[in-house]
């Protein structure tokens, strides 16, 4: 069949969209690269379907209804209509195109623990949308789950109103819930699917079931046990007994600690630098993710524990004895200065004026305290031929924090190159007694990794 689809390349449907490339194909559909007359979206993907007499008219007038919807984590739908080629009838949907699905990784490796919990904000947060607005997604699975530079989003043309019937399918996949076999899905449908989904990317396996009507569901190894409950809640026949949206958003979730108490000290050396922890891979650019909508999934902190203003008192007056001291200090015998400690108060945030720095001190060269290294998923590194470097000159106060950053070569991706801005904005370097230190970091981006480097312009 992938020979037959490629003969249509270089049609046009409909004397707008051209098929510039084959993408994929499934039992019912194919999809080719196109280009739409959009500004925003200069390359798009085009889904084509056989067109159904019976149903044509209800999927065309659902695709236009799901394209007025506009979240952050679907897929826009851009354009939708008929066509004819070969002879035949087709529907077809056009779609912002995305650069990598879940399902291109799982054959390589599965997700961790980490990955699966930042993967889920976005996809709960679009579910939670969709069920608030009578819509189910319809048919979640990992070719569905797709990354658009850096953002994870759920496929739109699936959508569909919940518990509207469509053409049943006797056969159903390890996503489909049992209650669709009459062709209707509704919300909890989807929490089925999503269970499959997240138990594949964690195992690379689709749950079993070795009986069939029973909920005795045979996992596959290697589910953190943390989450197996849940899971296996997931996969309930009764819908009922499905876990809430709210009940998956704590999926994976590190129990936050309590506070402790902490003992004010005259003079507290400075903390050591962090340590930057590497991103998971499957993860679009960090983004903060959004909030699931639904209430139940809202987590309200604890009120903090009533607190004494007895170690306030006591930290404020080790404050003043201490700048009592710098001062005398300063006052010392004329022609002998004695350096001043400074010392950083957290219930204070006016700025502290340093002491004068003698002329050899300026002379300190400065040090690179952190480095921030774009987080490139594997999936868009391999699109890279060669090595992509991007140049970033950034200013630096006397603190070390980035405070301005120019582009001074940009690569040949746009996505790179945002990836490369982002990142130069969180490197750190020595404090030093001058603003506006200018520094110029490389990016090299290959499909081995990316490296990061520094130098003085």
């Amino acid at each position: 069949m992938n020979e037959v689809w490629a003969k249509w390349e270089n049609l046009v449907i409909n004397g707008t969209y051209p098929l510039r490339r084959f993408l994929s194909h499934s039992d019912h559909s194919v999809v080719f690269l196109t280009e739409s007359k959009t500004a925003s979206y200069p390359s798009a993907a085009i889904k084509i379907i056989p067109a159904d007499p019976a149903r044509a008219e209800m999927q065309l007038s659902l695709w236009k209804s799901v394209a007025t919807l506009s979240h952050p984590h679907l897929i826009p739908i851009l354009d939708a209509g008929r066509c004819r080629l070969g002879g035949h009838d087709f529907l077809f949907v056009v779609m912002e195109y995305a650069d990598q699905t879940l399902a291109q990784i799982l054959p390589h490796r599965p997700l961790t623990p980490d990955e699966v919990r930042e993967m889920l904000p976005p996809l709960l947060d679009a579910l939670s949308f969709l069920h608030g607005k009578d819509l189910v997604q319809g048919r979640l699975k990992p070719t569905n789950v797709l990354v658009v530079g850096d953002r994870l989003k759920l496929a739109s043309d699936t959508i569909r109103h919940a518990g509207q019937s469509t053409a049943s399918n006797a056969n159903l996949s390890p996503y489909d819930p049992p209650e669709s076999r009459g062709g209707r899905i509704f919300a909890a449908g989807d929490i089925w699917a999503l269970g499959v989904t997240l138990i594949e990317a964690l195992t690379q396996s689709a749950p079993s079931w070795p009986e069939k009507r029973s909920d005795n569901t045979s996992l596959p190894a290697g589910l953190p046990p943390g989450g197996r409950d849940t899971l296996r809640r997931c996969l309930s026949r009764d819908p009922a007994n499905r876990p809430s949206i709210g009940d998956l958003a704590g999926l994976f979730k590190t129990p936050t600690p309590g506070p402790v108490a902490s003992v004010p000290a005259p003079a507290a050396t400075p903390p050591p630098a962090p340590i930057a922890t590497p991103a998971p891979a499957f993860r679009p650019a960090p983004a903060p993710a959004p909030a699931v909508a639904a209430a139940s999934a809202k987590q309200v902190a604890p009120p903090p524990p009533p607190r004494s203003i007895v170690p306030g008192v006591v930290g404020v007056l080790i404050v003043v004895a201490a700048v009592w001291l710098g001062t005398w200090l300063l006052r010392g015998r004329p022609g002998h200065p004695q350096p001043a400690a400074v010392i950083a108060s957290t219930t204070d945030p006016a700025p502290i004026v340093p002491p004068p720095v003698a002329p050899a001190a300026l002379a300190t060269p400065r040090t690179v305290v952190h480095q921030e290294i774009p987080n490139a998923s594997r999936g868009a590194r391999d699109t890279i031929h060669g090595d992509l470097k991007i140049l970033v000159r950034v200013t630096v106060d006397r603190s070390g924090a980035v405070v301005g950053e120019t582009l001074q070569s940009p690569g040949s991706s746009k996505y790179f190159t945002r990836l490369g801005i982002e990142a130069a904005k969180k490197w750190t370097f020595s404090p030093i007694d001058r603003d506006n230190d200018q520094w110029l970091l490389r990016f090299d981006f290959t499909r081995d990794g990316v490296t990061g480097h520094a130098a003085s312009p």
